[in-house]
């Protein structure tokens, strides 16, 4: 049974992916083609680079996540870096290309100078990845060509189109990471250098300025994930697969088993719609009447 799958951005939410990858497999599903957005772009280009959900679980749940986060030298205005997120692609994804991996893949990121989406599929994973992760003044944006990036997520937080691009025939399964409206979430909390010894550090927080920046975020919030709900309906994946992991912040440290776990319970929600999404009778469908291609 074949599938392509579109899996949104989330921060931390996004261990969740692993666990959903996970219970694909076990259920005998054969992914063909992902696209990602942030976070997703991480976990779906790792898993097209041939990373089984186990081996990202293991790497993952190792990270010292506080080490992130610190900044390279010539890296762009933001409040937190990508130093330690980049040599980590680095160690697992190297020189890799879209060309050379295993799977139709492609990952999300926005252009600055142009205001539109921006699709790579093409050049450096790496250097790919780490666009679609700019959360945008929290994290450098990435030059790419004449082109500067960040998240995906500021127009596409479920790539569902990139997904269908990718398969056009195959049933395209959405991971949504973004609450609902009306649900409550977690203010992101501003990690400082962990040189700053942890005193300083929370006095920082409780400035003004990083409570102001708390309060822009949240409301930021809101619209992404009216934007988030406006996209699925657009866009029509065949299925949503929703993670229960509201109330997790974007930069929170957690621990990734747990959150692994709440993907394969989402799985598990959802296989009776996947089930039908994924029957004869639609997958002919898909095959002779695909869905039309916005231009």
């Amino acid at each position: 049974m074949d599938i392509a799958l579109a899996l949104g951005g989330g921060g931390s939410r996004g261990y969740s992916h692993i666990g959903v990858l996970r219970r694909l497999e076990q259920e005998g599903y054969r992914v063909r083609a992902l696209a990602g957005t942030s976070a997703g772009g991480i976990i779906g280009s790792l898993y097209a680079a041939g990373y089984t959900p186990d081996e990202m679980e293991t790497m993952l749940a190792k990270l010292d996540q506080t080490k992130l986060f610190g900044r390279n030298s010539g890296e762009g205005p933001s409040i937190l870096g990508l130093g330690g997120a980049s040599r980590l692609l680095e160690e697992y994804l190297g020189d890799l290309t879209f060309e050379k991996l295993k799977l139709p893949c492609a990952v999300v990121a926005v252009d600055l100078k142009s205001a539109r989406e921006v699709v790579l599929r093409e050049g450096s994973v790496v250097d790919a990845v780490l666009a679609t992760i700019a959360v945008p003044a929290i994290f450098p944006p990435r030059q790419i060509r004449e082109h500067l990036l960040v998240d995906g997520a500021t127009l596409d937080p479920v790539p569902v189109s990139v997904a269908r691009s990718l398969a056009p025939t195959l049933p395209i399964l959405a991971v949504a990471l973004t609450p609902l409206l009306g649900q409550e979430q977690n203010l992101l909390s501003l990690r400082f250098p962990t040189r700053i010894p942890a005193p300083i550090a929370e006095r920082l927080s409780r400035l003004r300025l990083a409570q102001a920046l708390n309060i822009f975020i949240l409301a930021t919030d809101v619209g992404a994930r009216k934007l988030t709900e406006l996209r699925l309906k657009l866009d029509d994946p065949d299925v949503i697969i929703r993670p229960q992991v509201e109330g997790i912040g974007l930069l929170d440290k957690v621990d990734a088993h747990r959150i692994v776990r709440l993907g394969e319970e989402a799985v598990d929600a959802a296989l009776p719609e996947i089930k039908r999404a994924t029957s004869w009778s639609n997958r002919l469908r898909r095959k002779y009447f695909p869905p039309r291609q916005e231009n």
